[in-house]
């Protein structure tokens, strides 16, 4: 039983680590938005991100 414990414990620590790194980077780029005072231009480019991460992954999955 201690082999399947150890490989159970992989892929929980590969996803602690991901999401770990994932708020470290994201981290400075809240505490810069939080003083920028003009919330439209960030709208945009969050919009703006979205869609084209849409034309992104639509193309490359194919969708008519």
């Amino acid at each position: 039983m201690v082999f399947w414990d150890n490989i159970l414990r992989y892929p929980r620590f590969f996803l602690s680590s991901m999401i770990g790194l994932i708020l470290v980077l994201i981290n400075p780029i809240v505490v810069i938005l939080k003083k920028f005072d003009d919330k439209k231009i960030i709208y945009v480019f969050f919009i703006g991100v979205l869609v084209s991460l849409f034309c992104i992954l639509k193309a490359m999955l194919n969708f008519d």
